[in-house]
């Protein structure tokens, strides 16, 4: 199951730029993670302040 980005997100974009395989871009003024190139290898959740990116 990739991640997601929960409502606890603050839009800093720290795990824009950590994403190894570019699947989180921002999109109409939010972070998404694309579920289709996520490989779930956590570095976007690791980078969060606030745990944003979560396994739903």
């Amino acid at each position: 199951m990739a991640y997601t980005i929960t409502d606890e997100c603050i839009q800093c974009g720290a795990c824009i730029a950590e994403c190894p395989q570019t699947a989180i871009s921002e999109v109409d003024g939010l972070v998404v993670i694309d579920p289709a190139l996520c490989t779930e290898c956590g570095s976007c959740a690791d980078v969060c302040p606030v745990g944003a990116p979560q396994k739903l």
